[in-house]
């Protein structure tokens, strides 16, 4: 049953909200749908959303939903938000609520996201002794697509003004229980590399007839690894990987051109703008000295995830009325992985945390399963605990 009386607990592990959650989490699973294509699990967000009594808007991105709460006394109005696609990967899992779409699947645990901010919004309709209103933002195409950013100029915060915003993701590897907040720097930004490189191709037994792009391509790809180490203060994170490499078509003719794909990362816009005038001319000078031509161009991705420092405060405070302050990591390096809440930060004060997903054990190996992974799975145990941090952050922010 939902426990009114403890500050410590809002909803109790196998209560009466935590069943129909994990009913809503392993629909939302066995459903999964890509970036802005989210329409039957919005369409399954704004049904129980009705159910409930809760006022809603729709639309927003598409498939976007912003739930609006009203408590009994006037005061501000904050912002929480859950992403709600899942990734293109066929899901490795046997389990009753494995994936029913084919080559989709939520491994990343936005189905858990999403349902435990449902929770919160049960909750909170329920028991709305707070002071301002609150707009739980259910918001698609957070896998690449850059929905926060679309949701930000379609006017969210004009529409929905908010004081702050927060959001929250699971993190695996890290206990039950447990909580980390950073104070500033969470996620890092992200942008796609793009090479070119041009020789000219001819016959593999005749190479001094030829200039080999493969070569170069190689010679280029260890040099770009020199940039972090070389470039950057040992202080200063940043992150080149080249992930694809793309040349040739036959085993015994060079090809005339190769390409290269990866991404950079990087917390600080000034370090990443080093970093790629320094790659500008690696690239340059490298294929220059062996006769060939190289062209670089770089693609934009999401923004670094900063905290505001007040909110990372505020959320520390409420997640460690839940389950004290030694479950409450401050100290956690930020992540090189890149979030599109970033967006949202950048519109509007507020802050994002992890909620540990669980340690690896020997009868549940997929609670530490990493993200992104084929065998990944959200923690249904952790259900009543994210939706009882964001009722405790509404108590405790909109306070009468």
């Amino acid at each position: 049953m939902i426990n009114k009386q403890t500050k410590t607990m809002t909803i109790d592990a196998g209560s009466d909200l935590h069943q129909p959650m994990i009913k809503w989490r392993h629909w939302l699973h066995q459903h999964p749908e890509l970036s802005f294509k989210e329409f039957i699990s919005s369409d399954f967000i704004a049904s129980v959303l009705e159910e409930y009594g809760i006022e809603m808007h729709r639309g927003f991105a598409s498939t976007g939903i912003i739930a609006t709460i009203h408590g009994k006394h006037n005061g501000s109005s904050i912002g929480l938000r859950a992403d709600m696609d899942a990734l293109p990967i066929q899901e490795m899992n046997e389990f009753a609520h494995k994936s029913t779409h084919k080559g989709k699947m939520h491994a990343c645990g936005h189905d858990g996201h999403s349902t435990m901010l449902l929770g919160a919004a049960v909750y909170l309709q329920q028991n709305n002794d707070f002071a301002g209103t609150v707009h739980c933002i259910f918001q698609p195409a957070e896998e690449g697509g850059a929905g926060g950013q679309v949701m930000v100029k379609e006017g969210l915060f004009e529409k929905f003004p908010c004081q702050a915003v927060y959001g929250m993701h699971n993190w695996p590897g890290l206990g039950v229980g447990k909580f980390a907040v950073h104070n500033t720097h969470v996620m890092a930004a992200v942008e796609t590399i793009n090479i070119t490189i041009t020789g000219k191709g001819g016959h593999a037994a005749m190479p001094e007839q030829i200039i080999d792009p493969i070569l170069t391509g190689a010679h280029v790809i260890t040099a770009l690894q020199s940039i972090v180490s070389r470039t950057l203060a040992p202080t200063e994170s940043a992150v080149i990987s080249i992930t694809m490499a793309n040349a040739g078509f036959t085993h015994n003719v060079i090809p005339n051109e190769m390409q290269l794909t990866g991404t950079l990362r990087y917390f600080n816009t000034d370090i990443g703008q080093k970093i790629k005038d320094r790659m500008q001319e690696i690239i340059h000078h490298t294929c220059s000295s062996m006769g060939a031509t190289g062209r670089i161009w770089f693609e934009e991705g999401y923004p670094a995830t900063i905290n505001t420092p007040k909110h990372a405060q505020q959320c520390a405070k409420s997640s460690s009325n839940l389950v004290g302050e030694t479950n409450v990591l401050r100290d956690m390096p930020p992540s090189m992985g890149a979030e599109d809440f970033s967006f949202l930060l950048n519109a509007c004060e507020g802050a994002y945390i992890w909620i540990g997903n669980g340690e690896a054990l020997e009868n549940q190996p997929t609670s530490a399963c990493m993200l992104h992974n084929t065998k990944y799975d959200f923690n249904d145990d952790i259900l009543p605990l994210g939706a009882s941090y964001w009722i405790q952050l509404v108590q405790d922010v909109l306070k009468k």
